[in-house]
């Protein structure tokens, strides 16, 4: 068993420089690009694949030690904060009001029970790797000189042909027009909701009665943050929204 592993698998940190990584803050639209990647990248059609197949294409580096290299380069999903080994990027950025409020109803359905949102903001207890303006100040900074591009959550929303054809320029991935536009009807984010009802998600871990992809809007925090949490979130991440064109 161990050969065959060593044979077929690689392990996580093994990766060449030519690999691509898709990296962003946890709820900035990271498994949707995921699948959005599979189908550009591999021809998979999303409300026809299972999410597992996705994750074993475009490994994501937190859920398993090893994983399968089909091409190179490869394309991993990773919330790191920047890293040697990344060369090649594709930044995920998202309003981080947004992202919050999203991670909060993940943090709350993953724990089972209602977790202070206040308290998550403040301390930044259960976020993952770092707080929101943390983990956007040291990917704008670059610190390795990795060769990036950032990609907004809201620009994906509202003009997903554009952004992804930007992507494939990144990326040396040549597909026609009418192709990028099949693979994002196909990944729209109702289909997704569907496929979440059918086949459960990638893990199995995430709670089978809560939905994964559960609205996929831009500006949730407008009805969805308290006003005490937002002033608290601003206390910290305001300059960084402000630098960004949130504010």
């Amino acid at each position: 068993m161990l050969a065959f592993f060593q044979k077929n698998f690689t392990p996580m940190s093994e990766v060449v420089p030519e690999d691509i990584f898709i990296a962003g803050y946890p709820k900035s639209g990271n498994t949707w690009f995921q699948d959005l990647v599979a189908g550009l990248v591999f021809g998979l059609i999303s409300d026809k694949t299972h999410p597992k197949l996705v994750n074993d294409l475009v490994p994501d580096v937190h859920c398993d030690p090893v994983y399968k290299r089909y091409q190179t380069p490869s394309f991993f999903k990773t919330h790191h904060k920047p890293r040697p080994e990344y060369k090649n990027v594709v930044y995920l950025l998202r309003d981080g009001r947004d992202a919050m409020v999203s991670y909060w109803h993940h943090q709350c359905a993953m724990e089972r029970k209602e977790v202070d949102f206040l308290e998550m903001v403040q301390s930044g207890k259960g976020l993952f790797p770092c707080k929101w303006h943390e983990h956007v100040t040291e990917w704008t900074a670059n610190p390795y000189k990795a060769r990036m591009i950032t990609i907004k959550y809201e620009d994906l929303l509202a003009q997903p042909v554009r952004e992804l054809e930007r992507f494939c320029e990144f990326s040396g991935i040549e597909i026609d027009r009418p192709y990028i536009e099949m693979i994002v009807e196909r990944a729209s984010f109702k289909k997704l909701q569907k496929r979440e009802e059918r086949l459960g998600d990638a893990t199995d871990v995430w709670p089978k009665d809560k939905a994964f992809f559960r609205r996929g809007v831009a500006g949730s925090h407008k009805d969805e943050m308290p006003e005490e949490v937002l002033n608290a979130f601003l206390a910290e991440a305001g300059e960084t929204l402000k630098k960004h064109g949130y504010c």
